[in-house]
């Protein structure tokens, strides 16, 4: 039995507390819809990494997979089932839809360390007390690892039970680099002998960056669309989907439902399938949209006949073309893909303000590919869609380039910040409270803007009055002064010297900068 160590200390447990990222924990509310897998699916695959797990040797297990065959629904679903039979020492899932930093990954293992075996809390409590910048952005991972995890986990080595760290989506990791660093840490660190024996379990796509990093041993299990198993669970996903869809719709089907679809409709729905599990899952939420007939649906799916299955860019495309107004949508699309960390519905009205009516369609149109409850953060269901979107080779006419997506980002941006009026504008600007998202990134998606006339006029209008506003609230904000100077250096750049207009908005950026920068 664990016991919780007397000397750990609140002030340092709350610094801990406060720097973890808890949507790279597995459960987090964060990370809601959970996806999981449906029950009496992977049936066979579960087993096998269990058996894996089981082995009283350090062997770590490498699941790999293209995009939507089910990576992160098998990781969750193995870490719920070490959850309960207590042997799950951590996990973090990367990413794309939350703002994660890698400064936090270490961190984030040791809370869950903390929490997992009680007794080791003091020690790593005890760990931040002696390095007060052991928490820090700029610490060595190699130095959080051997301070916050393995000087601690060596007061459990005599345990005789093997446990697992998750560690998912890898290649939405920060950076090749970054990746193949923290496979390497993870790896080499935890497989010393004076450690309890702790197996890794890595999800990732079949990427070369990835696969050069994994040690030689490892247990490499590849996710394909051929293979027969997942084809049978795709299989059995989508029946279990549609019989629910007929069931809880009696005013279409009737009561009881009568038989639907029919036998060659779902053979070629389970074709066009293939075996990946994002296809079936976007297709029922493509059919059983609300306000729509599903049986419509179904054939607007089916109406193109596919040579291959498993083609998610045609899903994509035809989920597209349903909508009304396809290139406004996709526009608007694109542009919430490119956020630099998701928003809220409310967030989304305010900074596509002038595009509130096609925001509302957008969303409506694809929400079988968009998280939206109207209370979390306005995300897309999967990275596939964003994939999709950013090659045109894919998304052809639908594709909408990142230059021209971030001058509508910049403009919208510009046009929330110049909407405030001086009052407005002070009370944000001295509020305890995180800046809105457009004073935090309106130069980011300057910096990667077309400059169009219409972003160089919202430029110089922002310049002439809301710049002053900010100069004259007299604040020492390190945030605004970044965003003004990196505006500045995109201002003096070739591409946005076109006229004596440009540089006078260039030479205001750069007077703004100079003043914000004596406060410091």
């Amino acid at each position: 039995m664990d016991f919780t160590h007397p000397s750990s200390s609140s002030g340092s447990w709350n610094h801990l507390c406060n720097v973890v990222e808890y949507s790279g924990i597995f459960d987090s509310e964060s990370r809601q819809p959970h996806s999981r897998c449906m029950e009496n699916t992977r049936v066979a695959l579960r087993r096998s990494i269990t058996q894996v797990l089981d082995q009283r040797d350090r062997t770590n297990i490498w699941l790999n997979g293209l995009a939507g065959v089910g990576k992160t629904s098998i990781a969750f679903t193995i870490a719920e089932e070490m959850k309960s039979a207590k042997r799950l020492a951590a996990t973090f899932f990367f990413s794309h839809k939350h703002a994660q930093k890698a400064a936090t990954i270490i961190p984030t293992i040791a809370y869950q360390l903390a929490l997992a075996f009680p007794r080791i809390r003091g020690d790593i409590v005890k760990a931040i007390e002696n390095d007060d910048s052991l928490l820090s952005d700029g610490k060595s991972h190699a130095d959080q690892m051997r301070e916050l995890v393995i000087r601690p986990l060596q007061t459990l080595k005599f345990r005789e039970e093997s446990y697992v760290i998750i560690i998912d989506a890898l290649d939405e990791c920060f950076s090749q680099e970054e990746a193949a660093r923290l496979v390497a840490l993870l790896t080499d660190t935890l497989s010393g002998p004076s450690l309890p024996l702790i197996h890794l379990i890595y999800t990732s796509r079949p990427e070369v960056h990835i696969r050069a990093a994994m040690p030689s041993g490892v247990h490499e299990i590849l996710l394909t669309t051929r293979d027969k198993d997942t084809i049978q669970d795709v299989r059995f996903f989508l029946r279990t989907s549609l019989d629910k869809t007929r069931t809880i719709r009696p005013a279409v089907f009737g009561q009881p439902p009568i038989p639907w679809p029919s036998e060659d409709e779902f053979e070629t729905l389970v074709f066009k399938a293939g075996g990946l599990f994002v296809y079936a899952a976007m297709a029922m939420n493509f059919i059983s949209t609300a306000g729509h007939h599903p049986q419509e649906r179904l054939e607007l799916l089916l109406r193109k006949k596919s040579t291959a299955g498993a083609d998610i860019d045609q899903l994509y495309r035809e989920i597209i073309e349903a909508s009304k107004d396809p290139l406004a949508h996709c526009r608007m699309l694109a542009s919430i893909i490119n956020l630099r960390h998701p928003l809220s519905l409310a967030e989304l009205q305010e900074l596509f303000y002038v595009d509130k009516r096609s925001l509302a369609m957008m969303l409506e149109a694809f929400s079988p590919v968009i998280l939206n409850d109207g209370a979390g953060h306005v995300e897309i269901y999967h990275a596939s869609l964003r994939d999709f979107m950013n090659d045109p080779s894919r998304s052809k006419q639908y594709h909408i380039d990142a230059p021209h997506t971030h001058e509508h980002l910049a403009c919208c941006c510009l046009d929330f910040i110049t909407r405030q009026g001086s009052v407005r504008t002070r009370a944000i600007l001295v509020s305890p409270l995180p800046y809105p998202y457009p004073y935090q990134m309106w130069d980011i998606h300057l910096r990667s803007a077309y400059p169009s006339s219409k972003l160089r006029n919202l430029l110089s209008r922002f310049t002439n009055e809301s710049l002053q506003h900010w100069v004259q609230t007299s604040i020492s904000n390190l945030t605004l002064l970044e965003s003004i100077q990196g505006a500045r250096r995109t201002c003096l750049s070739l591409k946005w010297i076109r006229s004596p207009s440009d540089i006078a908005v260039a030479w205001r950026l750069h007077k703004g900068s100079k003043k914000f920068a004596k406060r410091y």
